[in-house]
């Protein structure tokens, strides 16, 4: 299986332009591809964690990345995904964060002896004379066509500044740029990104009469909808000053059960073999996937030690709570369920741990309740007769304090 087939057993790849030529020069180790960074902060984050990961995957299998860093576009800020216009940087605080992302970014690919480069677009797009631009690379570009844009359509309804439409034509111009330079002949980015990545493999084209290529992946998503990475202080960060190890690890400890198995394929180095493997897992085998993904994300980004201190502060912290001599407990009975399982909300209430069936749906929603020391947020959440087999109980925890054990008598 080449590292294309492995891409797509995972789920990363969503859209192509050609993907037999892509699958080629993949699998071939023949792809200088790039996928470009904006340094809107003085760390990397879990959103740019997938992409770090699939430059080293790439790289494994021979090809070369280029990470491009935009101190020249980080001044004009993307308008994709976004309803207002991000906050304007100085170029110190940009050429601040480019350091920063240099550092960490040499954790997950090898830079040695040409096998990758950090390029900067700033070297190419702050020399730019205007009228040049206009004529040689604007010209190439319909407003009609840009205006069908995803990330466009969205800001259009608030208000899009003129300084962010030319946001496409600055991606485009890069993907030119390291076309000449570096031979670069791929790009990839987060699907949001597909009308960007079109411009600029048809400015190739128009300006070269050269073929390029471009291929997004899929967005990690939670089961809202959502990007996943933020949690109620903000972003979860790869710097371990803005989000610790232990931290780290329980944000991942801490995901959906419908989405573990998602994170397993796109973040891990784990065989995608072992993964589908666990597809069938239930109960307490979850929880232990869940503890797997938050274990092997820890170690990739903060090294093997600190994966292993934050899964044994974890163990130990939960051991602590849930040995406790005075905890209330409640018992149920296969006949309290249904076809061996009951849902959250009925068991909350039936426990008597809430007052009410709508204080529990309330509480789930507001992300205060656990279960075996996993947040839960989906209110359809339910428990099976599976989730008692490791220990014979469970440990539900309302909000920060309050504790109860629930055992199953079959």
């Amino acid at each position: 299986m080449g590292v294309y087939e492995d891409l797509q057993r995972r789920g990363l790849i969503a859209q192509t332009t050609d993907e037999e030529q892509i699958r080629q020069l993949v699998n071939s180790g023949k792809a200088v591809f790039y996928i470009g960074f904006d340094p809107t902060a003085d760390s990397l984050h879990v959103g740019h964690f997938m992409a770090l990961c699939l430059m080293k995957r790439l790289q494994m299998a021979g090809n070369k990345p280029i990470a491009l860093l935009g101190g020249g576009t980080g001044l004009i800020g993307d308008p994709t995904g976004k309803t207002d216009m991000r906050k304007m940087l100085t170029k110190e605080d940009i050429m601040h964060n480019c350091e920063c992302f240099k550092k960490q970014m040499s954790r997950f690919i090898d830079f040695s002896d040409g096998k990758a480069l950090i390029v900067n677009n700033a070297d190419w797009l702050l020399d730019l004379n205007y009228i040049e631009l206009l004529r040689e690379v604007g010209a190439c570009f319909s407003v009609n066509r840009m205006l069908t844009a995803e990330c466009y359509k969205m800001r259009m309804e608030r208000g899009l500044s003129f300084l962010e439409f030319n946001y496409m034509i600055m991606q485009s111009y890069d993907f030119y740029s390291l076309f000449k330079k570096y031979g670069c002949n791929l790009q990839f980015g987060g699907d949001d990104q597909w009308s960007n990545m079109l411009g600029g493999t048809e400015l190739i084209r128009r300006k070269l009469g050269k073929d390029s290529y471009a291929m997004t992946i899929n967005l990690l998503l939670n089961s809202e909808g959502k990007k996943m990475g933020k949690t109620e202080k903000g972003a979860v960060w790869l710097d371990p000053e803005k989000t610790s190890p232990y931290e780290f690890f329980q944000y991942w400890r801490n995901v959906g059960d419908t989405e573990v198995i998602k994170c397993l394929k796109m973040l891990t180095f784990i065989p995608i073999e072992e993964i589908e493997s666990m597809e069938k897992w239930e109960g307490s085998e979850l929880n232990k996937a869940k503890e797997i993904l938050a274990y092997e994300l820890t170690k990739q980004v903060h090294g093997e030690e600190e994966a292993t201190k934050a899964l044994n502060t974890a163990k130990s912290l939960f051991s602590a709570r849930t040995n406790s001599d005075d905890m209330p407990s409640s018992e149920i009975s296969g006949t309290d369920m249904s076809d061996g399982k009951i849902g959250l909300i009925d068991l909350l209430y039936l426990i008597e741990l809430v007052p009410s069936k709508a204080e529990a749906r309330r509480l789930i929603k507001q992300n205060g309740i656990s279960v075996d020391d996993v947040k839960i947020t989906d209110e359809k959440a339910e428990i099976t007769v599976g989730s008692f087999e490791e220990k014979g109980y469970i440990v539900i925890k309302k909000g920060k304090k309050v504790f109860h054990k629930v055992s199953f008598k079959a």
